[in-house]
């Protein structure tokens, strides 16, 4: 793995820890190949070092960037960093292309020790200020697959447009029940309907009362057989990819928008989750069934949201017929939500940002997503389907992908503990930290100036979520069993639980790989046959590809965002706005603007003319002499100083530090945090005078105060480790359910 300041990293096939290769080794290889090293000595922190010895493939993909045109010679400096090295063109090699352009490009020739790569223009994407560009270099760029194969889109065109009579054969008809779909106003994609009804059973003293919760779901499984061409490509892409304004999907629009989209007033195949829930929010009965269904209306949440709101408003009028079973979704979603709550799952809020473009597909504001009670009782019941789902096929024993979220390693359940004892959080993890041990720190700091910090902090602390055979529960929603079952249009894997459930509806067993139905092999004294060792090696590996597939869509939609994000910030070159320091490195802080929703770095550089020194624990940057402390919450006003594109990368620079930062339960103020106001244009003179006198203000402050120190709080070091949480981990609400957000992912 290549770095983009030169040197790189080989990751062991064998899981151990990354090898390291200084800039001189990358020289004669380059991102992605595979290598086989030597180590030669361990740094001064027990890592190892490693030499080159043998170069065993070279990653034979294109490689993506722009043509330039220097000194006399033709070459392409690539998009991708970690490639490190700039890639010759001879003159023939250009093609069409032109001083300027996005090209990508074949190598003819590997790189040496004492040679640069060489390479032939394979295809041009056009001017980097294109509309869409920066989506086509991310597909590109992650290997993310954007055209369906020829097979495949002959297949799809010979899909019939209307659902016929063979089609409704042993399938419950449910065509006059007012299913509704609840999506986002921009979503065109909708496979999941709902509907709710009251029920009660028995009489007097031991009647129950709960509610009947039908969640259908779009029935891929029908129309994507295994082994044919729409299934060989909706494997490789494993899921659909998001990007602003545009979706990469995992299978053909005839299908994802089409035949399997469970669109208002047409007849739709669905396979149900029929489920009894108590009033307590228990599922006390399920079954699953193929059904046959006709979606009432296509809602969005701004629309549910006002009916449940105000029951006599416009929207309630305009949807009279369905509001009561709207209202008893409503309900149903509350007793769910309670039993959420006695469980302990993880449920905290953290804020999203959607981006709106213009025509051209540029930024025109970043604007935070409103989480309403329609996001939240969309998001129970598709929890409470596939809770059932993990749960039918774990009776039945049958393998099958879970989605598994396992607890915090003992290593980073130390370091949130140190965290929370450097905040004065009197809450601590037991040696085997539960869930709701989590939330109870999310509740007892939610009111806090830091909450968000916090909150993000502890969702770091939790590893990320992946698909396996093996399963062993998911501990940020505390269930025992989970897989996901709601968005077969998107996800591969809940495609394949759709198979599943066939398969043991119909008295079956579902073999992966070969696709066909039959008899599940037999045992032999208790221990697995080699045929069912070849089946769990077949699940685990699917399980690995799905999850690495996940992590490249997510990988591409957030360069896609930081590339318009970049754009968007270039045109505000020098203009001044107020933040919060959002994370805190040994290089310096990372500010995200109020307004804006956009985070850059102020580099250490910029902070002053003295020594800062990183605090670990505290997650803080302290001036030696001043005691200014730069730490998460702390109020700046920033100028846009410099904007990379092609590295992705906002800098800022330090107008004055602003308001002081609030801390800890009590909402005392935290001493130290502010430091002198700075000007950017000081001499050196005034600077050293005023940092002299801040430097004895603090020392008298400080003696003041020395014994009720001030608290600050805490984040991850790197960015990556941040984005990584947000969108990896299931504990938080909205992203728990696998619920799709307004366009892009659920």
């Amino acid at each position: 793995m290549g770095h983009r300041d030169g040197h790189g990293f080989v990751r062991r096939d064998d899981g151990e820890g990354d090898i390291y290769l200084s800039p001189q080794e990358m020289r004669a290889v380059l991102h992605r190949d595979r290598v086989r090293v030597r180590i030669q000595r361990l740094d001064r922190k027990g890592r190892p070092e490693g030499r080159v010895v043998d170069i065993l493939e070279r990653r034979k993909v294109p490689i993506i960037g722009r043509l330039l045109f220097e000194n006399g010679v033709w070459l392409v400096a690539p998009e991708d960093r970690r490639y490190g090295q700039d890639i010759l063109i001879p003159k023939n090699g250009i093609a069409n292309a032109s001083v300027g352009q996005v090209v990508a490009v074949e190598l003819t020739e590997p790189a040496s020790m004492y040679s640069q790569p060489v390479g032939r223009v394979s295809e041009v994407l056009g001017e980097i200020d294109d509309p869409g560009m920066e989506i086509e270099i991310a597909v590109r760029k992650y290997e993310v697959p954007h055209r369906f194969s020829p097979e495949t889109l002959s297949q799809a065109a010979a899909l019939p447009e209307k659902l016929k009579p063979a089609d409704l054969k042993q399938r419950v008809d449910l065509r006059d029940v007012p299913f509704v779909t609840i999506d986002g106003e921009d979503a065109r994609d909708f496979d999941d309907a709902v509907y709710c009804e009251a029920y009660s059973s028995g009489r007097g003293a031991k009647a129950t009362k709960g509610w009947r919760l039908l969640v259908a779901i779009a029935d891929v499984s029908h129309y994507v057989k295994p082994g044919e061409p729409l299934d060989r490509d909706a494997y490789e892409r494993a899921t659909s990819v998001y990007f602003p304004r545009r979706v990469i999907p995992m299978l053909p629009e005839k299908l994802s928008n089409g035949l399997c989209s469970l669109n208002p007033e047409v007849d739709r195949l669905t396979m149900v989750c029929d489920m009894l829930v108590s009033d307590l929010g228990e599922v006390t009965a399920y079954q699953f069934y193929p059904g046959v269904i006709c979606s009432h209306a296509r809602l969005t949440y701004t629309e549910v949201a006002a009916a449940l709101s105000n029951t006599r408003g416009p929207e309630a009028t305009r949807r009279a017929a369905l509001l009561p079973h709207l209202l008893q979704l409503h309900e149903v979603y509350r007793a769910l939500l309670k039993s959420r709550e006695r469980r302990g799952a993880v449920d905290f809020d953290t804020t999203e940002t959607q981006i709106v473009c213009d025509e051209n597909g540029r930024i025109e504001k970043i604007v935070p997503r409103v989480r309403n009670d329609a996001h939240r009782l969309i998001e129970e019941a598709m929890l409470a389907a596939n809770v059932c789902a993990a749960d039918f096929i774990n009776v039945h024993q049958h393998p099958c992908l879970f989605r598994v979220h396992e607890g915090p390693t003992p290593e980073k359940r130390l370091a949130l503990q140190n965290y929370l004892k450097a905040q004065g959080i009197g809450l601590s993890l037991s040696e085997e930290p539960t869930p709701a041990e989590f939330q109870a720190i999310a509740e007892a700091t939610k009111d806090r100036v830091d909450a968000a910090q916090i909150h993000t902090m502890l969702l770091r602390t939790m590893q990320q979520a992946l698909y396996t055979p093996v399963n062993s529960g998911h501990f940020g929603l505390a269930y025992e069993a989970y897989a996901h079952f709601t968005s077969p249009i998107r996800r591969y894997p809940d495609l394949l639980v759709h198979r599943v459930l066939k398969a043991l509806l119909a008295g079956r067993h579902y073999h992966l790989g070969k696709g066909e139905q039959g008899p599940a092999p037999a045992r032999k004294s208790g221990k697995p046959t080699k045929v069912q060792l070849v089946e769990t090696e077949r699940w685990e590996a699917a399980g690995l590809h799905c999850s690495a597939n996940e992590r490249r869509a997510d990988e591409a939609s957030r360069d896609v965002e930081a590339w318009l994000k970049c754009r968007y910030m270039r045109e505000r070159l020098g203009e001044e706005f107020s933040g919060s320091v959002t994370a805190v490195t040994s290089f310096g802080v990372f500010v995200t603007l109020d307004s804006l929703y956009v985070e850059g770095l102020v580099h250490i550089t910029e902070l002053g003319g003295e020594y800062f020194r990183f605090d670990e624990v505290r997650q803080e940057l302290r001036g030696e002499r001043s005691g200014v402390r730069y730490a998460i919450g702390v109020r700046v006003r920033i100028q846009v100083s410099r904007v990379d594109l092609d590295g992705r990368r906002i800098d800022f620079r330090m107008v004055r530090e602003g308001e002081e930062l609030r801390s800890g339960s009590a909402g005392r103020k935290s001493p130290a945090v502010q430091g002198p106001a700075r000007g950017t244009a000081k001499k050196a003179t005034e600077e050293l005078a005023e940092l002299e006198a801040a430097d004895r203000v603090h020392k008298r402050a400080a003696k003041a105060a020395r014994s009720k120190p001030g608290r600050s709080p805490r984040k991850g070091e790197g960015r990556e480790a941040v984005s990584s949480a947000k969108g990896g981990n299931e504990g938080v609400r909205g992203a728990g359910a696998g619920r799709k957000n307004a366009s892009k992912r659920r």
